[in-house]
């Protein structure tokens, strides 16, 4: 995969350590990047430095501890990148996660929904005032075609439910991913600010996504048995990586992009989400939802 020359730019991607976003890392570094991954375990973040650093032949890797189900330790990475980098070009919110028991994060919120959507919203409202000082700057957020599987995000899905389903918070939580992009996107157009915001699907992807017992059941032996028909982590990282770096794409700050075939096979285009996922009014009606709930659970 070859991306246009990224020297000098700084670029931040959660949750890679491993995955779509390991790759996503060493695609960039290669194009000259500085790139700061994010782990929730310091080990593992540092066996992603190196790798990422062999790999792509640039030794301007740094780790941030950050663990999204915690607003504590998402403020702390975003004060640690705030005083460590005086500029910041592209935001990849990348990590994300599918929980088959019922969790919830250190502030109460469902730990699929908490963690995917409500933790990015935090981090990348406390980075934006750095990354609109770089504008043209991009802030890129993994998706997935399983938003499909919803149709709007209500504040009941914030926290704990009886009934709980997976599956089904998994969705919510994409949905709330893309709402969130293509918001962002009409705030920052308004706002004239020079940031552009993409939301992707990576395709079904071959990782470690689903492990570290986060799933039983159905949901976890299906998703075993889909990664026997799924594309590599590195074949997962074109749609990030273009969103992130492909030129003059910012006048379609609001899209959503993927690979031609269900994400997984073909050059990276714009696709059609849901009609919910373009609902404007819910787009803003989620990020003031969202808003609200992050401000009455901050200390």
């Amino acid at each position: 995969m070859t991306v246009a020359d990224q020297r000098g730019k700084v670029v931040l991607i959660t949750g890679a350590n491993s995955g779509i976003g390991k790759e996503t890392a060493v695609v960039l570094a290669a194009a000259g990047a500085t790139v700061v991954i994010t782990s929730r375990n310091p080990e593992r973040g540092q066996a992603a430095l190196d790798e990422i650093r062999t790999r792509s032949g640039n030794t301007s890797i740094d780790s941030v501890d950050l663990d999204l189900s915690s607003f504590a330790s998402i403020r702390a990475a975003a004060k640690t990148v705030l005083e460590r980098w005086d500029r910041l070009d592209v935001l990849v919110n990348n990590a994300g996660g599918i929980l088959t028991e019922l969790t919830s994060t250190e502030e109460g919120f469902e730990a699929t929904v908490g963690g995917n959507h409500v933790g990015h919203f935090l981090l990348t409202d406390l980075l934006l005032e750095r990354i609109r000082s770089r504008a043209p700057s991009r802030v890129v957020t993994l998706s997935s075609i399983a938003h499909r599987g919803a149709r709007r995000v209500a504040e009941e899905d914030f926290f704990p439910q009886a009934g709980y389903n997976g599956t089904s918070a998994y969705a919510k939580s994409k949905l709330a991913n893309l709402q969130f992009a293509r918001e962002l996107a009409r705030r920052e157009r308004e706002a004239g600010s020079g940031v552009a915001s993409f939301a992707v699907h990576p395709g079904g992807v071959r990782t470690g996504f689903g492990g570290d017992g986060d799933t039983g059941g159905i949901v976890g032996l299906g998703i075993k048995l889909f990664r026997g028909l799924s594309i590599s982590a590195e074949s997962g990282a074109a749609a990030s990586a273009h969103a992130a770096t492909a030129p003059g794409i910012e006048a379609k700050s609001g899209a959503y992009y993927q690979r031609t075939v269900v994400g997984n096979y073909g050059p990276v285009v714009e696709a059609r989400p849901t009609a919910a996922a373009r609902d404007d009014a819910a787009c803003r009606e989620l990020w003031e939802l969202t808003q609200k709930l992050v401000a009455a659970a901050a200390p």
